[in-house]
C-alpha cells in the first residue's frame, strides 16, 4: 500500500509539474509588454478521446492565417477520398465556320480545376509537359485540326476571394483557383540590384508569354537583407504590373514571383504552338477561351484524358508548402462536387462547414471567406481547430494522408528550424500560419509519456516582430511534450 501511495504521489507530481511548465509559459505571456495588446488562445486535447488537457481562451475567435488550411484539406480528404484525381479532357469536334461557310475540325480542352496541371511540383519544365500531352494526342490517333483550339475553364467561376487585399493579389501567394490552372498560376520577374538605395532594374520576365503581354514597371530599391518586393496589378487582366519595395543590394537575376492572370490563355498559347510544331494545327491556327456549352459542336470524340496525381499528393504539397493556390482550388472543387454547380468560393465554404458540422463540430465560431487563410476576415477558435484535429486522428482514411502532409518540427517545411535539440524535434507535426501580426500553429505532438495530443495555438496583434513572436511560441510548443 505504501509503495502504491508513493507511486501515485510521483505520478501526480509529474502531471502537476508538466502542467506547471505550460502555466509558466502562459504567465510569461501575460507579463510580456510586447503582448499586452495581443489576443491569444490555445487548446490541447487528447487526440484519441477529444478530452481537454489544457486550454486558455479556447472559445475566442481569432485570425488563423494558413492554419485554416487544415480545415479545408481534411474536408477534401473526407469528401473526395485520398485517391481522387482531376481529369482534364481533350476532345476533337466539328464546328461550322459561318465566315467561310464550311465545317472545321477543332480541339477542345475541358478543364477540371486541377491545381497541379503543369505544376513545378510534378513537372521539370513546361516544354516537357506540353510535349508529353501532344505526344499522347498523337498516340491516341488525333488528326490535324484546321479550326480553333478551344479552352473551357468554366467548371469554376475563376474569381479570387472577395476579402483578399490589394497588396496580396498581385503576388504568387495571391494566385487563386482556375478551371484550367497552369504552371502554378504564377510567373517570374528577375531583378538586378547594385548599391544600397539605388533603383533596381528589371532584367527579364519568364515565361516569355507574360513578358509579351504585360508591361511591368519597377519602383524597387536596393535595401536591407530581406525580399520586400511586392507586385501590384489587376489579377484578371494583362494590364500593367508595378513592383514596389526593396530587395538586397548586389543581386543579379533576383527572382520575384507574381500571380499570373488568365493562366488558361498561357496554356492555350503553349499548346497551340506545340500542335503547330507537330503539324497538328494550321500555322495560322488560333485559340479561344469559351464554354463548350455555349457553342454548337458536333461529333465530339474524347481523344485523351490527363489524370492528375492523386489527392493525397496534392494535399501533401498544399500543407507542406502552404500553397494558397492549391487550397483555393480544393475549396472550389468541393463546391462544384457538393453543389453540382460551378465551383465558387462561397459554395466551397458551405461544403466544408457542412462536412464538419455533420461530424459534430460546432461551426458557429468558424467564419471562412477563403480556403487558404490568406484573408484577415477569416476567424476560428482554437477549440474548433483542436477538435477537428482530434476527429481526424480517429478517422484513419483522413488521418494517414493528412498527418503525412504536416511539417515536422526540426525536419521539414516551415517547422524545419523550430524545436531543434528538444524532445519536440521529430515528435511534433504542425501546420503553421503567418500573416502580418498573426502567428499560429496547429497539429499533433507525441509527449514524453507517449500520449498523442491535438493542439492549436493562435496569436493576433502582438507588438514584437514576427521573428520574436516565433521564438516566444517555440517555448509553448516545447512545453507541450511535457503534458
Amino acid at each position: 500500500m505504501k509503495a502504491l501511495l508513493v507511486s501515485l504521489f510521483i505520478f501526480c507530481s509529474c502531471v502537476l509539474s508538466s502542467q506547471n511548465r505550460l502555466d509558466e509559459v502562459l504567465e510569461t505571456f501575460k507579463k510580456d509588454e510586447q503582448l499586452k495588446h495581443a489576443s491569444y488562445s490555445f487548446c490541447v486535447l487528447d487526440a484519441a478521446t477529444g478530452k481537454t488537457i489544457s486550454e486558455y481562451q479556447s472559445e475566442l475567435a481569432l485570425i488563423p492565417a494558413s492554419t485554416l488550411k487544415i480545415v479545408t484539406t481534411s474536408a477534401a480528404l473526407g469528401i473526395l477520398g485520398k485517391d481522387y484525381c482531376y481529369k482534364t479532357k481533350f476532345y476533337t469536334a466539328t464546328q461550322f465556320d459561318s465566315t467561310l461557310q464550311k465545317n472545321k475540325k477543332v480541339l477542345c480542352v475541358l478543364g477540371s480545376g486541377d491545381p497541379s496541371f503543369g505544376s513545378s511540383y510534378f513537372n521539370k519544365n513546361n516544354t516537357q509537359f506540353i510535349n508529353s500531352i501532344v505526344q499522347q494526342l498523337q498516340l491516341n490517333g488525333m488528326k490535324p485540326i484546321n479550326g480553333d483550339l478551344i479552352i473551357d475553364n468554366s467548371i469554376f467561376n475563376n474569381m479570387i476571394p472577395d476579402a483578399w487585399i490589394w497588396s496580396d493579389i498581385g503576388n504568387y501567394f495571391g494566385a487563386g483557383s482556375n478551371g484550367l490552372s497552369y504552371n502554378d498560376n504564377k510567373f517570374s520577374i528577375f531583378l538586378n540590384s547594385k548599391s544600397i538605395n539605388d533603383e533596381v532594374v528589371i532584367n527579364d520576365v519568364k515565361p516569355l508569354f507574360y513578358k509579351q503581354v504585360i508591361t511591368i514597371t519597377s519602383r524597387v530599391n536596393a535595401f536591407g537583407t530581406q525580399d520586400n518586393a511586392f507586385v501590384y496589378g489587376d489579377p484578371y487582366s494583362f494590364s500593367t504590373r508595378v513592383i514596389l519595395g526593396s530587395i538586397p543590394a548586389q543581386k543579379a537575376n533576383y527572382e520575384v514571383e507574381a500571380q499570373a492572370p488568365q493562366p488558361q490563355l498561357y496554356f492555350a498559347s503553349e499548346l497551340s504552338n506545340t500542335l503547330q510544331k507537330f503539324n497538328l494545327q494550321n500555322k495560322n491556327g488560333t485559340y479561344k477561351n469559351i464554354s463548350l456549352q455555349s457553342i454548337n459542336l458536333k461529333g465530339n470524340q474524347l481523344i485523351y484524358t490527363y489524370s492528375s496525381p492523386n489527392l493525397e499528393k496534392l494535399i501533401y504539397f498544399t500543407n507542406l508548402k502552404s500553397n494558397n493556390h492549391y487550397a483555393e482550388s480544393l475549396l472550389n472543387t468541393l463546391g462544384a462536387v457538393k453543389s453540382k454547380q460551378q465551383g465558387t468560393t462561397e459554395n466551397g465554404i458551405q461544403a466544408v462547414k457542412h462536412f464538419w458540422k455533420d461530424r459534430g463540430i460546432d461551426v458557429t465560431g468558424l467564419h471562412m471567406v477563403d480556403g487558404s487563410g490568406l484573408s484577415r476576415a477569416n476567424t476560428i477558435t482554437t477549440k474548433i481547430q483542436a477538435t477537428i484535429l482530434s476527429k481526424i486522428y480517429r478517422d484513419s482514411s483522413i488521418y494517414i494522408p493528412f498527418n503525412a502532409s504536416l511539417p515536422v518540427a526540426g525536419k521539414s517545411g516551415s517547422m524545419t528550424n523550430l524545436c531543434k535539440g528538444t524532445f519536440a524535434e521529430n515528435n511534433l507535426r504542425a501546420k503553421t500560419g503567418y500573416i502580418n501580426r498573426v502567428r499560429s500553429y496547429c497539429g499533433y505532438v507525441k509527449t514524453k509519456s507517449g500520449k498523442e495530443l491535438a493542439f492549436s495555438v493562435i496569436f493576433n496583434n502582438y507588438d514584437c516582430s514576427a521573428k520574436e513572436m516565433k521564438l516566444r511560441l517555440e517555448k509553448l510548443l516545447v512545453a507541450l511534450v511535457e503534458l
